[in-house]
């Protein structure tokens, strides 16, 4: 299970936000991925409640994870809490951004 939930991590940093241009995974956006037995779960943020490119994020993720073929069942779950702040990002990102 671990090496396919690896496998997942890795396809999502190819998920880029489509407004900064960065990986959702570097921005801090992915805060779990569950795989069990075909079934796979992604617990996912966005900077804010509010986002319009909600839609976008969510069929660029399922896109990136067709190619994972150990999953036949995929769920992306939008959660609030913790709410996301600019400390998720990666160190790399934060730099970049002056952070």
């Amino acid at each position: 299970m671990k090496m396919v939930e690896d496998k997942i991590r890795k396809a999502l940093e190819k998920v880029m936000d489509p407004e900064l241009g960065v990986s959702i995974v570097d921005l801090g956006l992915i805060y779990d991925v569950r795989y069990e037995k075909g079934e796979a779960e992604v617990e996912m943020t966005l900077t804010s409640p509010g986002c319009p490119l909600a839609p976008e994020i969510d069929n660029k993720i399922k896109e990136a994870l067709k190619n994972v073929t150990e999953i036949k069942k995929l769920r992306v779950e939008l959660v609030w809490d913790p709410p996301w702040s600019r400390d998720l990002m990666s160190d790399e990102l934060k730099a970049e951004f002056g952070v």
